[in-house]
């Protein structure tokens, strides 16, 4: 979202959260198998975000950002007057609910792994081959020149607001099926936790700046990074955060980039690769 399309959310908790009740409220009340609601809960993640984006795309840049966050202020006080989920203080997914899944913790957890590890590459090889297709050159022209973009869309064929909805929508979506594993594992749900913006927000934007913006690769190493950091540090309490800010200070400093982009730059590496490149064929060697 911001390093193609130029949006910058600090309200995606927003959809972590709705994805996390809709899991609830499917498993509950419908008596959906989780995995089956985890799949609904990207669904209506997707839904919901439509009217969202209607609303939220008036706005533009610093603007568009405060009004992700309000956005998701409104979602957490909406699902703290649903009594029938807990409201405030929240509620836990029924025993029998969690027995479906796995008859002890280990075996839980180790589900709850591998469905994780399946995400994640469900949403790494999405993206792959989003910014692979036409819509994903247009991404890169976005992130390019947006304004020269805006001029020549006509003649390109390119219709900017169509294409960050779009891209608006499917990351909305694939957040809720996030936000619906990490809360299936968590097996315990409430406003303040579902919708945190230290968890959802604050983490995320620490990741995506030490690890870089506008590639596939520079937040897979902003994650590492940051648990490498979270399970080294986490026990000096508020100094843990501390170090936080400052290693992400140096970063920006020393690499602007991000640390994937200092490594990309330094040693012409890529892992996905997504640009094209054009091959002059000659023609006096038959080729």
């Amino acid at each position: 979202m911001a390093g193609y399309a130029g949006l910058v959310s600090v309200g995606q908790q927003a959809y972590v959260g709705f994805g996390g009740y809709m899991l609830f409220a499917l498993t509950i009340f419908a008596g959906l198998p989780p995995l089956v609601a985890i799949a609904l809960a990207g669904v209506l993640g997707a839904l919901i975000s439509i009217p969202v984006a209607a609303l939220i795309f008036r706005l533009r840049g610093a603007y568009f950002a405060i009004d992700t966050w309000v956005m998701a202020e409104v979602f957490r006080l909406v699902f703290a007057q649903v009594s029938a989920l807990g409201g405030g203080s929240g509620t836990s997914l029924p025993t029998d609910i969690e027995r479906s899944m796995a008859d002890d913790r280990s075996a839980r957890e180790a589900l709850s792994y591998w469905l994780a590890l399946g995400a994640a590459l469900i949403v790494v090889t999405a993206v792959y081959l989003l910014l692979r297709s036409r819509k994903g050159l247009a991404l890169t022209a976005i992130r390019d020149n947006e304004l020269a973009l805006a001029l020549a869309s006509a003649s390109l064929g390119i219709d900017i607001w169509r294409t960050k909805f779009f891209v608006y929508v499917v990351t909305s979506g694939l957040t809720a099926v996030i936000g619906a594993l990490i809360l299936l594992q968590k097996l315990r749900i409430s406003p303040d936790a579902a919708f945190s913006v230290n968890d959802w927000t604050a983490f995320v934007i620490f990741i995506v700046v030490i690890g870089g913006i506008g590639t596939i690769e520079s937040p897979i190493i902003g994650t590492l990074v940051f648990f490498l950091l979270r399970e080294t540090l986490a026990d000096l309490g508020t100094i843990y955060l501390m170090v936080l800010g400052l290693v992400a200070i140096v970063v920006m400093l020393k690499a602007p980039h991000g640390i994937w982009g200092f490594i990309r730059h330094r040693f012409n590496l890529q892992l996905f690769p997504l640009g094209y490149r054009v091959v002059i064929a000659d023609h006096t060697k038959g080729v």
